[in-house]
């Protein structure tokens, strides 16, 4: 995350629900979901991401299992039906936001002349 820290404050459960979509990922494989799919802007410490992770979880908006991989325990997480309306409904909160928001950026001086 680093120098983008304030540009995530607030985004964080909905970027968490969104990495997890398309199905299962265990903490790490979202940790570098989010790393790579915003270009390494997000590079978020674990710090951030478990703590965030069991919220959402405690919420009831993702559940988590273990499981064992090459002898490892592995907590993966999955979006549950809550967790998928929850995200629906960010995801549309999101566009009429930046909707919002670029129509003032891109705007013409008010009032507007012909």
């Amino acid at each position: 995350m680093r120098g983008d820290a304030q540009a995530l404050k607030g985004h964080l459960d909905m970027l968490l629900l969104a990495t997890l979509a398309d199905g299962p990922l265990h903490g790490y494989a979202i940790k570098e979901a989010l790393r790579e799919g915003s270009a390494g802007r997000f590079d978020l410490p674990t710090g951030t991401i478990y703590p965030a992770l069991h919220r959402l979880e405690a919420d009831g908006l993702i559940e988590g299992s273990w499981s064992m991989v090459y002898g490892r325990r592995r907590r993966s997480y999955q979006l549950t039906v809550d967790g998928r309306r929850r995200l629906s409904g960010e995801r549309a909160n999101w566009r009429a936001f930046t909707a919002a928001v670029t129509s003032l950026l891109e705007r013409r001086p008010w009032p507007a002349t012909p």
